[in-house]
């Protein structure tokens, strides 16, 4: 098997464990210095990024996730997926579409990427204030904020 073949089988590993809520599967994968980014968490690194998913994963008792085209390169990869789940306060339903980018490294992942329209998820998971204001640092800066204040009470 070639690496971009290697790398392919790894991201669809990572998408079987998160369908089936294994974080630990999911952050074996990662390396000890993992860097993950996406709109909502910004930069997080190492026990922090991988703490997200289980944090996630343990507070989500309806999370679906649906996986696509999956693609290996030798440095790499990428995949789109997809997240239906009530978010938490406003026990809103949100479909989220996000395309995932990944840097991988002696079989292990060091980069992930995830983006995706932050407007229209906070219009989803907020409501009117996200839909209004969902576009501007003002919601962007409180979203993050609240997930890191989240993340850290976990960790503790």
């Amino acid at each position: 098997m070639n690496t971009a073949d290697k790398n392919a089988q790894i991201i669809t590993t990572f998408y079987k464990a998160f369908q089936q809520g294994d974080a630990r599967t999911m952050v074996g994968l990662y390396s000890d210095n993992i860097e993950f980014d996406d709109p909502a968490f910004g930069l997080l690194k190492g026990k922090q990024a991988s703490a997200m998913w289980e944090m996630l994963i343990g507070r989500s008792n309806d999370l679906v996730i649906h996986f696509s085209d999956i693609v290996g390169t030798e440095d790499g990869g990428s995949a789109h997926w997809e997240a239906k789940y009530t978010f938490g306060k406003t026990k809103r339903k949100v479909h989220n579409k996000i395309d995932a980018r990944f840097v991988i490294k002696d079989g292990k992942i060091i980069k992930h990427t995830d983006r995706f329209n932050f407007w229209k998820w906070s219009s989803m998971a907020l409501g009117l204030p996200g839909l209004l204001l969902g576009f501007t640092p003002i919601i962007k800066n409180k979203v993050r904020k609240t997930v890191h204040q989240q993340l850290k009470k976990y960790l503790r």
